[in-house]
């Protein structure tokens, strides 16, 4: 493919992964709160796929594999206990340690649950939901075609990852957006440096560290 068409590509598919997360918010904001708490988990988990829908999209039509995107079929186990290793390790270190120390407010994310049920479902959206598309799009989809452009490892890892930071304007400040784009630059060394490390890994660690930030605020307070 040239790169031209690369860079047709990957700007159609991050500015419609940024109107997608404009739809999610505001769809929360305005809709979710007035449906029945069933159809509410159901359509939180659907509606967030928005954000991926137009790279999958792209995908689909430039018969790319999951493989270029950094999925893996060998060792699927081993990817997700790497997986967990990492999003428990991040937890540790960004969450659980500044909640030790007083600091708990600016690692927040404001829910409180009590019962057993809304930590299991907030397991199981953080991870098919955030984790699978924030992951697919940002250091499978973006990545591979800032890659694709500029033959450099290191250029798409900062690119990507500033992308990753420019994509939560709407649920952050300035900080956040700047630490979300660490945490990128993170998640793409650890595929690329850790042995059995994939995307597939990555989605598992950020699905986890993002629910135990939710476990944290609501044992710890």
């Amino acid at each position: 493919m040239s790169k031209k068409k690369e860079w047709i590509c990957l700007i159609v598919g991050f500015l419609a992964a940024i109107l997608g997360v404009y739809g999610v918010i505001a769809f929360n904001k305005f809709v979710l709160i007035s449906l029945p708490i069933g159809l509410r988990m159901v359509s939180m988990l659907l509606i967030y796929w928005l954000i991926a829908l137009i790279p999958i999209i792209v995908m689909l039509v430039n018969k790319d594999k999951l493989a270029d995107y950094g999925f893996n079929k060998n060792k699927i186990g081993l990817q997700i206990i790497v997986g967990v290793l990492i999003g428990i390790a991040m937890s540790f270190i960004l969450t659980l340690m500044p909640h030790l120390f007083g600091f708990g407010e600016y690692v927040d994310n404001g829910k409180r649950y009590k019962y057993l049920w809304q930590f299991i479902y907030e397991f199981f959206y953080c991870i098919f939901a955030v984790g699978f598309v924030e992951e697919f799009v940002f250091r499978g989809f973006v990545y591979e075609k800032i890659k694709c452009i500029s033959q450099k490892n290191i250029i798409a890892i900062i690119c990507s990852s500033v992308l990753f930071g420019v994509f939560h304007l709407f649920s952050g400040n300035i900080v956040q957006m700047l630490i979300t784009a660490c945490i990128g630059a993170f998640f793409c060394f650890c595929r690329l440096k850790i042995k059995n490390c994939s995307t597939l890994s990555l989605i598992v660690g950020h699905g986890v560290y993002d629910a135990l930030i939710t476990v944290w605020a609501s044992t710890l307070i």
